[in-house]
């Protein structure tokens, strides 16, 4: 499925249309994405990707990103604008996730040029890592976060595949079970039993939610036929070829190549019916992307949705299809007048009435 690239892109939104809203919760931050289509002067010629066909990405000076929109008056920034309102069935809920300590992580805290190190190849998480997943794990559940989550898309490597069945994967897995295992034991070398594909949402990896490509091993990735053995329960249909062909050794993505990806991951989850979805992805991936929706809002909320995520921090967004995009039909609307019988709207009546008679 390939997005156009000039229609239906993601765009941030002026102040008329509302921007990114924090909604009230208990236990995790909301904010709302709105997706529409750009003005004709804000029209980004961006490169298509495929799901099932990478097209090598460009140099930075290919890319033509729009100058930065900025709040209309003093009133918008303080937070004064009027509320927005949208149908429900034009909205979905993303619990986004970036994974947990990887390996990679920790060397390249000592020293950033681990980054280019053949031994962090794919690289899997930490103890610590795991300790996190643990804890995330324990906090969808406890929130009930668990019992809504209809999908988990997940980045075809090592460190997500893991925090993904860490977090929202079923519990222990034992020989003899009539379903398949989400994880086999000690997959990674990570000393952690199987965990099992029962009670929890389905799982599918998806290419375009990668992190930043190119030059750096730990962010290659194994061919699919080395993963699916680890992970058999986890649907890896959408990823086209075995071998990673997206990662090159000697061309890093640019910035603009992951937000270009980002957008058209974005649009692309419009072809999906499943309303509320975890998405397990990498730091690079989701500050570049979010970045895109930042401009012209109220600093304290353009902080909470685009700053660095932490190893294994959870925000939830709610993203608003403006485009019209997806297709999907509501749900829980109700057309009303069954069975048929008079309706005069009460406005109808005012204006039949006489002034100064009493109705």
């Amino acid at each position: 499925m390939t997005s156009n690239s000039t229609t239906g892109i993601l765009s941030v939104c002026g102040t008329s249309g509302g921007n990114l809203f924090p909604f009230p919760s208990n236990h995790h931050n909301r904010v709302t994405l709105e997706i529409k289509p750009p003005p004709p002067h804000y029209l980004l010629l961006l490169p298509s990707f495929s799901l099932r066909r990478r097209r090598k990405y460009p140099s930075r000076s290919a890319f033509a990103l729009p100058p930065p929109l900025r709040a209309s008056s003093k009133s918008d920034m303080d937070g004064g604008v009027t509320p927005s309102l949208f149908p429900l069935h034009r909205c979905k809920t993303l619990h986004l996730v970036r994974h947990a300590q990887g390996v990679h992580n920790v060397e390249a805290e000592k020293d950033t040029s681990a980054f280019l190190s053949q031994t962090l190849f794919d690289a899997p998480l930490t103890p610590l890592g795991w300790q996190q997943v643990d804890n995330l794990r324990n906090h969808v559940h406890e929130s009930g976060l668990i019992k809504k989550i209809e999908l988990v898309i997940v980045s075809p490597m090592l460190r997500t595949m893991q925090t993904a069945v860490g977090v929202f994967g079923g519990g222990g897995y034992t020989d003899g079970m009539d379903i398949l295992p989400l994880m086999v034991a000690n997959a990674g070398n990570n000393d952690r039993s199987a965990y099992s594909s029962l009670n929890c949402p389905p799982f599918v990896t998806v290419e375009l939610c990668r992190e930043h490509l190119g030059v750096r091993p730990c962010d290659k990735r194994r061919s699919i036929s080395e993963y699916v053995p680890l992970f058999p329960a986890i649907d890896f249909s959408l990823i086209e070829s075995d071998e990673d062909t997206w990662w090159q050794t000697d061309v890093r993505e640019p910035n603009e190549g992951v937000t270009a990806r980002g957008i058209e991951f974005f649009n692309w989850l419009w072809t999906r019916k499943e309303k509320e979805i975890a998405i397990v992805t990498h730091s690079g991936f989701l500050f570049h992307t979010l970045k895109s929706f930042g401009s012209g809002y109220h600093p304290l909320m353009k902080d909470e949705v685009c700053k660095h995520f932490a190893n294994c921090e959870l925000r939830s967004m709610v993203i608003v299809d403006r485009g019209m995009i997806g297709s999907d039909p509501s749900v829980t609307n109700y057309p009303g007048k069954i069975p048929q019988g008079p309706d005069l709207p009460s406005a109808s009546v005012a204006e039949k009435t006489p002034p100064n008679s009493s109705s």
